[in-house]
């Protein structure tokens, strides 16, 4: 068994101080901790355009960007549904809300929007008539993602919706000349839709419009190299939200629930497989080959501790 953890790995400085905490809020992950064995991954944002769980997730299928690429590339043939193999290029546009910021503007993805079927399908049909002569195409293939055909001299290197949300749309908004007709293409589309009847209807239900497109992708299906994840893997994101927040009272209070709900009930099994992703890294921790054998080992007990914190 596999259980994956986005948000399990605070900054070192923060781990150091929640330390403390685990033998209490979490003793049956903290004992798997101190007899596994761990392989640290990079997982660099500014460098892969994805967050460290999308990173891992493009690993497991064996995706390798080509020249020019980064790694966040992979996630549109990755997540395209229904995408044939093939080298074409796959670039997906997700439906997303973005509003001025301390930073410039904010973005929030289409998984925090509650989106319906047909709120996504009045959208598309409203936004063909942009997309006529742009040379750009959409193709609706799933409530929150749109299909696109990109003109041959645009590629852009872009950024996960995921990524985006935690750190600043001006960080990742193509400035170039070869972007000026997306850009144009979106300030459209979110003229059209300040007033949509979707985004009214949204108004008055408490919640924020759909009033943009965050392009991303660009590799091909034949990237993807591998089948992808073990069938016995189960991914658990209540860490993350508090995580990116640095609300680690919250944190303590997930783990506590995921102690309770999942790691408690396998304490008596062979020690799953870890996969724990921070703000820059992510760490994945497996049995020893001896296994219970580590606890007589001097110091083997405190061995995560080196990696848990950097400052420990």
């Amino acid at each position: 068994m596999q259980i994956v953890l986005p948000g399990a790995l605070p900054d070192p400085r923060e781990a150091r101080e929640l330390t403390s905490y685990l033998q209490k809020t979490a003793p049956t992950l903290l004992r798997w901790l101190e007899r596994g064995r761990a392989r640290i991954t990079p997982a660099d944002p500014a460098q892969t355009g994805c967050t460290p769980y999308e990173q891992w997730q493009l690993i497991q299928h064996g995706f390798r960007p080509l020249e020019g690429q980064n790694l966040s590339a992979g996630l549109a043939p990755l997540w395209a549904e229904h995408a044939a193999q093939s080298d074409a290029p796959v670039w997906l546009a997700e439906l997303v809300h973005v509003s001025p910021s301390r930073d410039g503007a904010a973005l929030l993805p289409a998984s925090e929007l509650t989106i319906t079927p047909e709120q996504s399908v009045a959208l598309f049909e409203s936004a063909l008539s942009i997309f006529e002569g742009t040379g750009f195409s959409a193709h609706a293939c799933s409530t929150e993602r749109w299909r696109l055909e990109l003109p041959t001299d645009f590629a852009p290197r872009c950024a996960s919706p995921a990524l985006v949300s935690v750190s600043s749309v001006n960080d990742w908004w193509p400035q170039d000349i070869t972007a000026r007709p997306w850009r144009r293409l979106v300030n459209e589309l979110q003229m059209l839709w300040f007033e949509h009847p979707v985004n009214q209807a949204r108004y008055q239900q408490g919640l924020v419009p759909i009033n943009s497109l965050w392009l991303f992708g660009g590799a091909s299906t034949n990237q993807l190299r591998s089948s992808g994840l073990l069938a016995d893997v189960q991914t658990y994101d209540a860490l993350l939200a508090p995580c990116i927040s640095h609300d680690w009272g919250s944190w303590l209070a997930a783990l506590d629930q995921l102690e309770t709900r999942v790691f408690r009930p396998l304490a008596g099994d062979k020690p799953p497989e870890l996969v724990l992703t921070g703000r820059d890294r992510l760490i994945e921790v497996g049995p020893t080959p001896w296994g219970q054998l580590t606890q007589w080992l001097p110091g083997s007990q405190q061995a995560w501790r080196k990696w848990w914190s950097h400052q420990n």
